[in-house]
C-alpha cells in the first residue's frame, strides 16, 4: 500500500468535450495492488493511511502513463531515413531491416531496444506493429512481459508485392497468428492483434484469413494502414475490383469494427470517416511520421466532426523518435498550419489525445489512461534537471495549463526520472552478466 505524492496532470474528460486539463497540485494517489483506490490532497490521504509508504514525487509532474496506438518494432535500427515518399521508404529502408529479423539473436536484441525505447520516454502501453517472423513477435511479448509493460502486437502478414522473404500464405499466416496467440493472448499484460501489412500487400484471400483469425481470438485487436500516401491510395484502388476507396477493401473482408485501428487515414474521404464512426473504428495520428515522408496533413477536424476517434502513434521508423511528447507538438503545428481547416489544439488536448484517447482506442479505457479511482497506477514522473530548460520553464509557468504546454514543447527521454506499471516501477534495463572471478 503506497501514497505517491506530486503534481498530478490528468484529463479523465475529454477536452474535446469541452473537458479541462485536471491538475492537483500536491496530492496523494494510494495505490493498493496496483489500483488506485483513493485521490485527493496529500495530506488527507496520508493522515487516513499514516503507515502506507509514501513515494515522494514532488519537484516536477506526474502524469499518467503514455498511449502509443502505432508503433513499429522492427523498425527502431533504421530510425533517420529522411527525404523519401512512403513507397520508396519502404522499399529502400524499412523492409530490407524488417527481412533482418528472421535471425531470432538479431530479433532479441531489437525487441531490447525497442521496450527499453518506450519505457525512457514514459510510455507504458502500446500498439505494436510486430515482424513478419513468427519467432521475432515472441521475442517482442517476452521482451515485454520481463520488463512489464502493456503490449498489443502480432504477427504481420502479406501474400504479394513486398519481397520474397516477407510474403506468406494466408493459411500460414493463421496457423502462426494463432499459434502466438494462444502463447500470449491475454497473458500478463500481453494481446494479440491481427495485422495484415496493408491491403496493397495483402491478397483478398489474405484478408479473409486475417478475418477468420480475428473472429477465432476472443478480444483480439485489428491493425493496419489506411490512406498515407497518394500514389499508395491509387495503387490499391486499382488492385481491388469494387472498392471505391481504401477502407472498403478492409470493410468487404469484415475488418472494421470497434476493434480496428487504422494508421495514417492523411486522405480519408467524407464516405470513409463516415463508415468508421459508425463501425466504431479509430485512427492512429502519427504526425512526425506525415511530415517526414511528405504524406499530407491530417484532417483532425474532420474525424472528430464525424465522431471518428484518434489518438497518438510514434510509428517510429518513419517518425523521428519513441516520444508522444514530441508527437503531440508535432500535431499542433500540424493543425495550425492546416488554417481554418485545422483545429487549434491546447496541451489538455495534447495530453489527451497521449493517453486517455489512446487507451480508449485499444480498449483499455477502464484500466489506464488517467488517474481516476479503479484504474490501473500507471504513470510517469517527469523530472528535468535543475538548470535545463524545460526545468525553467515550469518554474515560471504560469499555471498547470502553461507548464503542460512547455513540457509538449520541450520534454524527451531525459526528463523522464521514472515509470509504474500497475504501481510498480519499470526499467528496461537488462542484466549484466556477471564477471568470472579471475
Amino acid at each position: 500500500m503506497t501514497v505517491f505524492r506530486g503534481t498530478f496532470l490528468d484529463t479523465p474528460h475529454s477536452p474535446f468535450a469541452g473537458g479541462l486539463l485536471r491538475c492537483e497540485t500536491d496530492g496523494g494517489v494510494r495505490v493498493v495492488d496496483g489500483a488506485i483506490v483513493e485521490r485527493g490532497g496529500f495530506e488527507a490521504v496520508h493522515s487516513r493511511y499514516p503507515d502506507d509508504d509514501v513515494v515522494d514525487l514532488r519537484g516536477g509532474l506526474v502524469l499518467p502513463g503514455l498511449v502509443d496506438t502505432h508503433v513499429h518494432f522492427p523498425q527502431v535500427r533504421m530510425i533517420g531515413a529522411l527525404g523519401m515518399p512512403l513507397l520508396d521508404w519502404l522499399e529502400r529502408s524499412a523492409l530490407p531491416e524488417e527481412a533482418r529479423l528472421c535471425d531470432e539473436l538479431y530479433a532479441g536484441e531489437v525487441a531490447r531496444e525497442f521496450v527499453g525505447g518506450m519505457v525512457a520516454v514514459g510510455t507504458t502501453t502500446a500498439l505494436v506493429f510486430g515482424a513478419h517472423f513468427a519467432s521475432a513477435v515472441d521475442a517482442l511479448f517476452t521482451e515485454a512481459a520481463r520488463v512489464g509493460v502493456r503490449v498489443t502486437s502480432g504477427l504481420v502478414v502479406s501474400d504479394r508485392i513486398l519481397r520474397a522473404d516477407l510474403l506468406t500464405s494466408p493459411e500460414s499466416a493463421y496457423d502462426e497468428g494463432l499459434l502466438l496467440a494462444k502463447r500470449w493472448h491475454g497473458v500478463d499484460r500481453s494481446r494479440y492483434a491481427v495485422i495484415p501489412r496493408f491491403s496493397l500487400s495483402c491478397s483478398e484471400a489474405m484478408l479473409d484469413s486475417c478475418a477468420a483469425l480475428l473472429g477465432d481470438v476472443e478480444g483480439a485487436l485489428f491493425t493496419s494502414h489506411i490512406n498515407e500516401n497518394l500514389a499508395e491510395v491509387a495503387t490499391v484502388c486499382d488492385l481491388f475490383d469494387g472498392c471505391d476507396d481504401y477502407l472498403s477493401t478492409y470493410q468487404q473482408h469484415g475488418l472494421v469494427g470497434p476493434r480496428s485501428v487504422y494508421a495514417h487515414n492523411v486522405h480519408a474521404t467524407p464516405a470513409e470517416l463516415e463508415i468508421l464512426s459508425a463501425e466504431g473504428a479509430s485512427v492512429a495520428h502519427c504526425p512526425t511520421s506525415n511530415a517526414a515522408l511528405g504524406s499530407g496533413l491530417f484532417p483532425l477536424r474532420e474525424h472528430l466532426d464525424h465522431g471518428v476517434r484518434v489518438a497518438l502513434g510514434s510509428d517510429v521508423g518513419a517518425g523521428t523518435g519513441f516520444s508522444l511528447f514530441k508527437e503531440g507538438l508535432q500535431a499542433y503545428f500540424m493543425q495550425q498550419l492546416l488554417g481554418a481547416r485545422g483545429l487549434p489544439l491546447t496541451s489538455a488536448h495534447l495530453l489527451h489525445l497521449a493517453t486517455a484517447a489512446g487507451a480508449s482506442t485499444l480498449g483499455l479505457a477502464d484500466h489506464v489512461g488517467d488517474f481516476e479511482v479503479g484504474k490501473q497506477f500507471d504513470a510517469l514522473w517527469l523530472r528535468p534537471a535543475d538548470g535545463s530548460t524545460l526545468h525553467v520553464g515550469l518554474q515560471h509557468a504560469n499555471g498547470p495549463d502553461e507548464a503542460l504546454a512547455k513540457t509538449f514543447a520541450l520534454a524527451s527521454s531525459v526528463d523522464v526520472a521514472s515509470v509504474w506499471v500497475g504501481g510498480a516501477q519499470v526499467s528496461a534495463a537488462y542484466p549484466r552478466p556477471a564477471v568470472p572471478a579471475r
